[in-house]
């Protein structure tokens, strides 16, 4: 155990604010959308279906946005209700939807990616390209190997 001096060591600090940084975040994002009926996770969904490749299911937008098969579909159905995406079937597999953001749906998206937009150019405000490159790189890693489940360290099997 660290002692409280050194605490929290650089890794421990990386990862709190990680998770601090992505829930302060979404709170902000949240609360400018909520002025246009959304939020960041309606946000989330629709811009993953809308830049996922046709004929995406249900079941890769839920693995893409990184949430359980309920969750999508509870989201998908207040979308759906708004006239913002639509499921259609799948002609080879009657059990699988594909997703559409539709028409409205994409004047939705585009004005919610401008709210976004602008707050991401505060946070970012000052920062240098390559700075945001380093960043960028780095969560990738760790996305990809938690994506990948995590590897053993030296020793573990």
């Amino acid at each position: 155990m660290p002692s409280r001096k050194d605490f929290p060591h650089p890794d421990l600090r990386l990862t709190i604010s990680i998770v601090r940084t992505g829930r302060i975040w979404r709170s902000i994002v949240d609360e400018h959308l909520r002025q246009l009926g959304h939020s960041a996770s309606r946000m989330e969904v629709m811009a993953t279906i809308y830049f996922s490749p046709p004929f995406t299911t249900q079941i890769q937008i839920a693995k893409r946005v990184g949430i359980e098969g309920p969750t999508l579909t509870r989201t998908l159905d207040m979308l759906e209700a708004d006239g913002l995406v639509e499921r259609l079937p799948d002609p080879s597999d009657r059990r699988n939807k594909h997703l559409r953001v539709t028409e409205k749906g994409v004047d939705a998206l585009n004005d919610i990616m401008e709210i976004a937009e602008k707050l991401r150019a505060r946070l970012l405000a000052d920062m240098s390209a390559e700075d945001v490159n380093v960043a960028n790189k780095l969560l990738s890693l760790m996305q990809e190997r938690l994506d990948e489940g995590l590897p053993p360290l030296e020793g573990e099997e």
